[in-house]
């Protein structure tokens, strides 16, 4: 991306953004990834940069592990692997065996369903492949310690075994002579030491001549005398010959395994690039985190849509004070270009001028940004910003003149693919001439089709942006009754500056308010106290629009839980209809498998019949069960045409009214009552029956 001026990213703060990645990042290439973050301008670039953080910054929120354990800044042995005849210790093979090590577990962490669901954090390791090899070289030759192993080779695993053995002679030898010296008392506390890599004894310095062997030297105090004895001259000789030869085989080894460990210097080196930039992708989600930030839509256009927007350095500080802080919500696109924001001092005019600069540089640097996901951010090639004072001592230049360079820069320059920020556009002027030069530049930066903010005092352009097409004015709200900023962008309405309110409100004298009203243009005066009004009212209806909201939030709650309980009725019943048509089947299979259960051992017994009497009788048996089964089936229909037209209400039986038969569960009415008897009249015929096989009904 192309900047103007060349400090713009320092008046952004995007420095201190960079800081903070920074410090979120382990290894010292993923520092260095954070000290040269450069803001792009290719969308496939930018997609591919945000999609990763935000992958990242779903394991971090769901505590998911990703192994990158070891924290490897290994530059210097990864260098000394490429030169001819180098030789790295066995300390530093430890570190090199890392990479391949933590390459594994990143290659086994990546299932198919983790490769699905975290395509951009796959694709760091899609290129490379894991070498077993260079884990197998190393760990032949050197041990858990850093250390050559014994069996590194025979001629290492000789010299050992004979140092070994001389060495146990010496402890012996000098183990006898210690002992004999002590009893004789010319051996102090010490009793033994090491120098120059030679063991001698620890003797007090008056008895030094009576032990024979090499003096190699006394204690600062000079009252202990280190003698070498003479017995074990020979044997140390031997081992400091045999340490000697040791390390030559060690060395010799060490070289040789740097040599072979060479030839994946290439593969180590993209290794150790593949961890940094996890690292470097860990960084950036940990920052997303710390400022709540999230993947906006990214669209290839000179757009911006930003939504619940926050300053990343502004929201750390309120956070760390406990207090509010205050969202952004704004729209630059085609049709609204230049968003023109006046109020008065101190509302938050710069603030959110900065906000919207610093998130699109965050954007196009790859960083996730604190603002609603719903969000959508356009990719620009130029950001350009004047802010504050330029008055330049260099160029013998005004304020008011370097304010005019810049615009003639901005002027010539700009395009539509330029997002530019203006704060106090025509300042440091005259207000009728400045405010002049002020709608000219506007002007052109709208024929230029760029986006940008500009914040201003001038009615003038207050006036301009009403009436010209792609400006669009936004005030600063402002609490006139407590003389309070509130810190939030109102898009559509100039603002006042509050100038009198603020004056009367700190308690000027009023002679001197008013003198200075009269001082002011009738009709500029007029506006201002109209803006004033307007942007009141303003608060009113915001405050009763969102009263409302509740309200109707509060509606919709209780219409779903309405809905919710009227589903939760309806699925009552329909259980319970289940359960009743369950109830039916499984009676009605009960009976089926009885019927089988017969017919089974009919069969059964016909296959054993020896005469046609048996067979007759197992005939009439089954035609018995096929009958009954005939038979209630249509007492079952019987019994549900008369409960479609008849409810039993049950009690004494008296004449007139109408009753059903159990038996054949038929319908009369009584004519008359003998002793336990009753006579019906069924149809046209009269049916005498038994009271208790009657029971009253009435019709439905």
């Amino acid at each position: 991306m192309k900047l103007f001026p060349e400090s713009a990213l320092v008046q952004l703060e995007f420095d201190k953004i960079k800081g903070l990645l920074k410090e979120q990042c382990d290894t010292e290439y993923a520092k260095l990834r954070s000290d040269e973050l450069r803001v792009h301008t290719k969308k496939e670039f930018i997609d591919h940069e945000l999609k990763q953080t935000d992958e990242f910054k779903q394991l971090l929120q769901s505590s998911q592990y990703f192994p990158i354990d070891y924290i490897l800044n290994l530059s210097k042995e990864l260098k000394l692997l490429g030169i001819q005849g180098a030789v790295l210790a066995g300390d530093q093979f430890l570190q090199i065996r890392k990479l391949p090590e933590s390459i594994q577990k990143i290659f086994r962490w990546f299932d198919k369903d983790r490769e699905t669901t975290y395509p951009a954090l796959h694709s760091v390791i899609k290129t490379t492949y894991y070498e077993k090899a260079i884990i197998s070289l190393i760990d032949d030759v050197i041990d858990d310690t850093g250390k050559v192993k014994d069996n590194a080779s025979n001629e290492l695993l000789r010299i050992r075994q004979q140092l070994s053995g001389k060495r146990n002679e010496l402890r012996r030898v000098f183990d006898r002579i210690v002992q004999k010296l002590s009893k004789q008392g010319l051996v102090n506390d010490t009793g033994e030491a090491f120098l120059n890599g030679r063991r001698v004894v620890a003797l007090f310095a008056e008895h030094k001549r009576q032990v024979k062997g090499i003096l190699h030297g006394e204690s600062d105090t000079r009252k202990t005398s280190f003698v070498e004895p003479e017995e074990t001259i020979e044997l140390n000789n031997e081992v400091f010959a045999l340490e000697h030869e040791e390390g030559r085989e060690v060395y010799r080894i060490l070289r040789e395994l740097t040599s072979r460990i060479s030839a994946y210097s290439g593969l180590l080196g993209a290794y150790h690039a593949i961890l940094g930039e996890y690292d470097f992708v860990r960084g950036k989600a940990r920052l997303a985190v710390i400022l709540n930030a999230n993947h906006p839509m990214v669209v290839d256009r000179s757009h911006v849509h930003l939504v619940e927007a926050y300053h990343p350095l502004l929201f750390l500080y309120n956070q760390k004070s406990q207090k509010p802080v205050y969202p952004v919500n704004l729209t630059l696109n085609e049709k609204t270009r230049i968003l023109l924001i006046s109020g008065p001092n101190a509302g938050g005019k710069t603030v959110t001028l900065k906000t919207v600069g610093l998130l699109q540089l965050m954007m196009q640097s790859g960083l996730l940004v604190p603002v609603h996901p719903d969000s959508e951010m356009g990719i620009f090639k130029q950001l350009m910003i004047h802010i504050g004072d330029t008055q330049s001592l260099e160029f013998d230049l005004s304020t008011y003149s370097s304010h005019l360079k810049n615009m003639k820069y901005f002027m010539e320059n700009a395009n539509g693919k330029t997002l530019f920020f203006i704060d106090e556009l025509g300042s440091g002027s005259d207000p009728n001439l400045g405010g002049a030069f002020a709608e000219v530049i506007l002007e052109e930066l709208v024929k230029k089709h760029s986006l940008g903010i500009v914040t201003t005092h001038y009615l003038n352009l207050k006036i301009m942006a009403n009436k010209t097409p792609g400006i669009i004015n936004g005030a600063m709200a402002f609490d006139e009754k407590n003389l309070l900023p509130l810190y939030r962008l109102i898009v559509g309405k100039p603002g006042s500056s509050y100038t009198f309110s603020i004056a009367e409100r700190i308690g000027l004298e009023r002679r001197i308010i008013e003198r200075a009203r009269q001082l002011v243009d009738e009709g500029h005066f007029r506006l201002d106290k109209l803006l004033n009004r307007t942007e009141q009212d303003l608060h009113i209806i915001e405050k009763e629009k969102k009263e409302l909201q509740q309200l109707i939030k509060d509606n919709e709650r209780m219409r779903k839980e309405m809905d919710a309980l009227i589903k939760k009725e309806k699925h009552s019943q329909q259980v319970e209809l289940l359960k009743q048509q369950n109830k039916i089947t499984e009676e009605r299979i009960a009976y089926l498998k009885d019927m089988e259960r017969k017919l089974k051992q009919v069969v059964f017994d016909w296959k054993k019949a020896e005469n046609a009497e048996n067979k007759n009788e197992l005939i009439k048996q089954m035609r018995d069960l096929l009958f009954k089964q005939n038979v209630r089936q249509k007492d079952e229909k019987v019994k549900k045409k008369i409960s479609s037209r008849y409810e039993v209400i049950g009690g004494d039986i008296k004449i007139g009214q109408k009753v059903l038969m159990k038996k054949n569960h038929q319908v009369g009415e009584v004519r008359e009552i003998k002793g336990r008897k009753a006579v019906i009249q069924l149809g046209m015929m009269p049916i005498t029956v038994e009271l208790e096989d009657l029971t009253v009904v009435a019709e439905k």
